[in-house]
């Protein structure tokens, strides 16, 4: 870690001595450090120990899925191996659980937001995100760590409001902009691969990243597990926007080559959505959705019961009508994936029908237009 941010100029490049810094750490769910899920402790002790020497009060925080809440944070501190961390360093952890109102000038979508009210308790933000698949949004990183700077729940109106990936990833975009962290740190060295972010395999990278720009940050990432940024929306709405460079030559790199650790095999999640042509009437946008869109299935083998799937879905589509077995009205599910997201007990799949398998993007494109030229033909006729 000293090594990673020598290279760029030091610690006291971002903080300065007596400034209260909030590492905002990837804490989505109750895990062990072992699950690749969270950032591990080991990576927050080392920005601990930089941060420490250099005079700056710490705080590990973050706002997970469910409830924000002392109840739920106080199980993730104590499983994922934080308060332990916390008692070791001298580090705080996040007991705050209000929510501010802050403005963001530079957001393109949300010009204000209502955000956890720990950013207010300290003069910096940290993060230190976790590199993983993510299953809505192929990849999670630097950027949408920040997610977890929006209180709780109140994360599931923006999949209610915004269920265009698209839009979505300029929420955000707009996010990240407004917690406006001065460094992102992203712990490669066990990421997770398939079906993330938490439902997936660990995979060893060895690789630790550090840098100014969360978006470029997130690019870098990208190309050492082999993931094109046109394939990732948060990546793709970042370089439409400027925020960063397309290619490898636009980012300046220091230290390791990211091709020094780059994999060719790393599990990416497929496609998570087909969205039929608006040019197509209504009927048949609505019957091509029911035949190729990907799907949560509940593995009821698996399923213990708990309701938290219920709990996180946005559009409340998931019911319990036999001994707390969840089924999914699939007509009103907007494909979040929150229930896969923030199941404890990965009983949770995205299946994909096989006519999604044989008509994806490009197949699926073509097919759409020759639908669309026979209507037309139909209708000159």
């Amino acid at each position: 870690m000293t090594a990673a941010l020598d290279d760029l100029g030091g610690i006291s490049a971002f903080v300065k001595p007596g400034e209260k810094v909030l590492l905002k750490a990837n804490l989505l769910m109750e895990k062990r450090p072992e699950d690749a899920t969270l950032t591990h402790p080991a990576v927050l002790k080392a920005m601990i120990e930089i941060l420490t020497a250099n005079g700056n009060p710490v705080t590990i925080g973050d706002s997970p899925g469910g409830p924000f809440n002392d109840s739920m944070l106080s199980r993730i501190y104590r499983t994922g191996g934080y308060a332990a961390l916390a008692d070791q360093t001298g580090a705080a952890l996040n007991r705050n659980y209000a929510s501010c109102s802050r403005e963001n000038p530079r957001g393109l979508l949300l010009k204000r937001l209502t955000m956890t009210d720990m950013l207010n308790d300290h003069d910096k933000v940290i993060s230190v995100s976790k590199l993983k698949t993510h299953g809505m949004m192929t990849y999670t990183g630097a950027v949408k760590n920040l997610f977890g700077t929006i209180p709780g729940i109140m994360k599931a109106e923006y999949h209610l409001n915004m269920p265009e990936y698209d839009n979505f990833a300029d929420a955000l975009i707009d996010i990240c902009l407004a917690a406006n962290p001065v460094l992102s740190v992203m712990d490669g060295i066990v990421g997770m691969e398939g079906h993330g972010p938490s439902a997936g395999e660990p995979r060893s990278l060895g690789v630790l990243l550090a840098g100014a720009n969360p978006f470029a940050l997130d690019r870098i990432a990208c190309e050492i597990i082999s993931l094109p940024p046109e394939k990732v929306p948060t990546l793709r709405r970042a370089i439409a926007r400027e925020l960063s460079g397309a290619d490898l030559p636009d980012i300046t790199t220091l230290g390791d080559a990211p091709q020094s650790f780059k994999v060719s095999d790393f599990a990416i999640p497929k496609p998570s959505r087909i969205n039929p042509s608006k040019s197509l009437p209504p009927f048949i946008q609505k019957a091509m959705s029911r035949v190729l869109q990907p799907r949560p299935h509940f593995l009821h083998d698996k399923c213990v019961g708990c309701g938290v799937c219920g709990e996180s879905c946005p559009v409340k589509v998931i019911s319990f009508p036999e001994k707390r077995k969840p089924k999914a009205d699939l007509d009103g599910c907007i494909r979040c994936y929150c229930c896969q997201e923030l199941c404890p007990v990965k009983a949770v799949v995205i299946k994909r029908p096989l006519l999604m398998k044989l008509f994806v993007e490009n197949a699926f494109s073509s097919l759409t237009g020759a639908i669309i030229k026979k209507i037309q033909y139909r209708k000159r006729t």
